[in-house]
């Protein structure tokens, strides 16, 4: 009667182990599903092209360096300060 204990308590062991595996993997399919969901990827938006635009502001000019400048003015994006 002991052998036939130790195998209905290890079937027992392994059916809860099987079904806990199989309930954890939906749950985290289900929660990876959600979240992709909720955050859908962003648009890219119309009114930005992607071009550098210097600031042409009088007060932004005047503490500008030369270099800053001429950077601003070919259309790069300044590297200088």
């Amino acid at each position: 009667m002991n052998g036939i204990r130790k195998t209905v308590a290890a079937a027992a062991i392994a059916g809860s182990m099987l079904v806990g595996g199989v309930a954890g993997a939906v749950l985290y399919g289900v929660t990876t599903l959600t979240a992709s969901a909720a955050s859908p990827s962003p648009s890219p938006s119309s009114s930005s092209t992607g071009a550098f635009v210097s600031n042409e502001n009088a007060t932004h000019e005047a503490g500008e360096s030369v270099a800053r400048e001429a950077q601003e003015n070919a259309g790069q994006v300044p590297t200088v300060p």
